[in-house]
């Protein structure tokens, strides 16, 4: 399962791409035949709170005098390592690589051959976990079941950056969803919704199809030692932005009760929605169904959105573009532009200056914005009182 087969239309997220193998194991086959991936992510801290990644630390030089010996005994070392190094070069002071004779390679080959190893299934179907799995070590340790290398329709399916990227903002500005009341939209794996959880009291995990659902509550089982010590709640819903109503139904798996709408529309205050936007009508579908809610909720409202700024080159332009950041901003700028005189849109984008706490690439493309709703007469108000 090392080996994956791309097609046209096959997208892989770097942040698998980039996941130490030891921290990545094939678990099961979903009911479309994908192989299923549980990988940890590890929340990375020190005292102070701040991000420290592994295979980012850089071995600084001392200067003379601070290597801790006699100046006598730095000569000497530094002598010596100049004498390893001019070993390794060749006369024209270029590195001298040694290789291995091909002949000799090709007499090793063919006295004995790699033999074929092919991956273990640890379970097919739905899987279960167990609590005595879990150790004291895993308590910092977040496990997402996934799948990787899927065509673009199934991209929920896979840990993107920007989902990364929100669970920094979130584990760095803890106190802006501290017992709140949370509605992700498009949650993919749910890995943003279990880190939400932590600080949150309740959180609902929306998105749509039946498979994903599933793995977004397999996740939330898989996370529970995380979970019940910080008290959060998730639950696992279906939310369709091309729908303009909630998906209700008695006995219908992942659907909405009414006392679920009711404390939804009652306290929830913050909503958030990470890298969802790569497809110009799902996301007018996600900005619809982002103005409906919010402005049905009987609370001042805030969202936030992760995106990354994803660049290609495309024949209509005949340079690098990018259609679908370009889209949700255009998006964004008419929700901030929107008067329909009930609820007011404030946009801003939010500086990405705060502390890593999982270990990927976090590139400049990376951006955070803020969207916050209240009613037309909380605005005038605030507007008087100044």
């Amino acid at each position: 399962m090392d080996l994956i087969t791309f097609r046209s239309d096959t997208v892989l997220s770097d942040v698998h791409l980039l996941l130490p193998r030891g921290q990545r194991l094939m678990a099961r086959l979903n009911a479309a035949g994908q192989p299923v991936f549980v990988s940890r992510f590890k929340i990375l801290q020190d005292g102070s709170g701040s991000a420290c990644i592994p295979g980012n630390e850089v071995a600084v030089s001392a200067a003379p005098g601070e290597r801790g010996g006699s100046p006598g005994e730095e000569e000497e070392g530094e002598r010596g390592r100049r004498q390893v190094m001019e070993s390794l070069l060749d006369e024209d002071g270029d590195l001298d690589v040694l290789r291995r004779p091909t002949a000799s390679l090709r007499a090793e080959g063919a006295v004995a051959e790699r033999d074929k190893v092919c991956p273990i299934i640890l379970s097919k179907g739905e899987g279960e976990y167990s609590d005595e799995e879990e150790s004291a070590a895993d308590r910092d340790v977040i496990k997402i079941e996934h799948t990787m290398a899927t065509p673009l329709e199934d991209v929920g399916k896979q840990v993107w950056r920007g989902a990364v990227f929100m669970a920094d903002y979130i584990l760095s500005r803890q106190q802006l969803f501290r017992g709140r009341t949370a509605l992700e939209l498009g949650a993919g794996t749910g890995i943003t919704s279990v880190v939400l959880a932590t600080v949150a009291s309740s959180v609902y995990c929306t998105d749509v199809g039946q498979d994903l659902l599933s793995m977004c509550e397999r996740n939330v089982e898989l996370n529970k030692h995380i979970l019940q010590p910080a008290g959060g709640e998730i639950k696992v819903r279906e939310l369709d932005w091309l729908r303009d109503d909630f998906h209700t139904g008695a006995g219908r798996q992942f659907s909405w009760t009414e006392e679920d709408i009711a404390d939804l529309h009652d306290n929830t205050t913050v909503l958030i929605a990470a890298d969802v936007c790569y497809d110009d009508e799902l996301t007018d579908g996600l900005f619809r169904t982002l103005y409906r809610i919010m402005g049905n909720l009987h609370n001042p409202s805030t969202a936030y959105f992760s995106i990354e700024k994803r660049l290609n080159f495309t024949l209509r332009h005949m340079d690098v573009s990018c259609e679908a950041y370009d889209h949700f901003r255009s998006c964004l700028e008419a929700l901030g532009k929107l008067a329909d005189g009930r609820t007011v849109f404030s946009v801003e984008q939010v500086p990405p200056s705060f502390p890593q706490f999982f270990s990927y690439e976090r590139i400049g493309q990376l951006e955070l914005w803020k969207i916050t709703a209240s009613p037309l007469e909380c605005s005038k108000e605030s507007t008087s009182e100044k």
